[in-house]
């Protein structure tokens, strides 16, 4: 295939700075890969934020295009698995991190690293549950597998973010009794939307607790914070409990 140009998204470090801009790049620049994809959409996580302002724990080396999810059309594979013009999303791996990512318009990438579009979601509504909606849909599969929607009460904290919002709506169209915890009380209203059926303000649940073991409130939860609110997530798990 012949040198192109194409737009992408780049952050250059200068100096100490990270600077972002458009700029046109070649597509003999992107690295080594079986698999040629034109993006159509991509999601913006939290990683692409990290990369942007050049966290070297996920993007060690610069000129870089961040996007840890794509989906898009394959414009050349030397795969046997993929045909010219088949549907794809890209997602996980080192996508976005120190592989150029899905915020330009073209990605190249090692056909491992793809899966089909599946048949009944459209690209866009592949990226709109994106990264955050794979994380979410794993854990609660996950989750489901240990707890039941009649054994109690499920706890997901940072409930207004990606992850968080999405297990919410999962699990209450589960059928499970979600609480959300949260620091935003202006997102309640949102909350409950998704299906939570209380709001627990991450000021109740983050205090530092000694005790090993707190009153039982939860058949399980989900976190995505990490601390003092898993710590205490943790601790309020009833018996088998997960």
């Amino acid at each position: 295939m012949e040198n192109f140009e194409f737009k992408a998204f780049v952050i250059e470090e200068k100096d100490g700075k990270y600077i972002r801009s458009i700029k046109f790049r070649n597509i003999d620049d992107l690295p080594a890969g079986d698999l040629l994809v034109k993006v159509h959409y991509s999601s913006l996580n939290y990683k692409d934020a990290l990369s942007a302002i050049g966290n070297k724990g996920v993007t060690r080396n610069y000129p870089h295009t961040p996007g840890i999810d794509a989906v898009g059309v394959v414009i050349k594979s030397d795969s046997h698995e993929f045909t010219e013009g088949e549907k794809v999303i890209v997602t996980s791996y080192d996508l976005g991190m120190d592989t150029d990512g899905g915020f330009g318009q073209y990605i190249r990438v090692p056909s491992e690293w793809a899966i089909k579009l599946p048949e009944k979601i459209s690209m866009k509504e592949a990226m709109i549950l994106g990264t955050a909606g794979l994380t979410a849909g794993i854990m609660v599969l996950r989750l489901s597998e240990l707890v039941k929607p009649k054994q109690g009460k499920i706890a997901v904290s940072g409930a207004t973010g990606g992850v968080g919002s999405l297990s919410v709506a999962i699990l209450a169209k589960l059928g499970y009794e979600v609480i959300a915890i949260t620091g935003k009380e202006d997102e309640k209203a949102f909350l409950f939307e998704l299906g939570a059926k209380e709001i627990l303000l991450r000021k109740e649940i983050e205090t530092e607790e000694s005790r090993p073991l707190l009153k039982g409130q939860f058949a399980g939860g989900i976190d995505t914070v990490g601390g003092a609110i898993l710590e205490n997530i943790i601790k309020s798990v009833n018996n088998m409990g997960a």
